[in-house]
């Protein structure tokens, strides 16, 4: 990954966090926070990891209504980034990262009972 790839996608996450933040009032968007952004090598494309507190229901929710604000978004980081020549369209996807850290996390623990248990 090249330095002006990674500049593009710190920028992008810190963006992208304060629409969500402060100009997107969608109750579905509330609990849900950008995790990485990933850019494409030639910047015209960007996929948003996003993280949602909830259950599944709500996860799928969210991931629809930032979707759907796609466009809204990008239009926000048009006019808040000047400096760069285009935005990249962005792709949201849930970040199923720390619900897997969880799963692995309940498994090595029930591992660990089963083990003391046998003792």
């Amino acid at each position: 990954m090249s330095r002006r790839t990674q500049q593009v996608e710190d920028l992008l996450r810190t963006e992208i966090s304060q629409i969500l933040l402060r100009r997107i009032h969608d109750p579905r968007v509330r609990l849900a926070s950008v995790s990485e952004v990933d850019v494409s090598p030639d910047l015209k494309r960007a996929v948003v990891q996003v993280s949602v507190i909830g259950t599944d229901e709500e996860r799928e929710a969210s991931i629809e209504a930032l979707r759907h604000a796609q466009g809204f978004v990008r239009s926000c980081l048009a006019k808040d980034l000047k400096r760069m020549r285009s935005i990249p369209e962005l792709i949201f996807q849930l970040d199923r990262g720390p619900e897997y850290s969880q799963k692995i996390s309940d498994l090595l623990e029930k591992l660990h009972d089963d083990e003391h248990e046998s003792t």
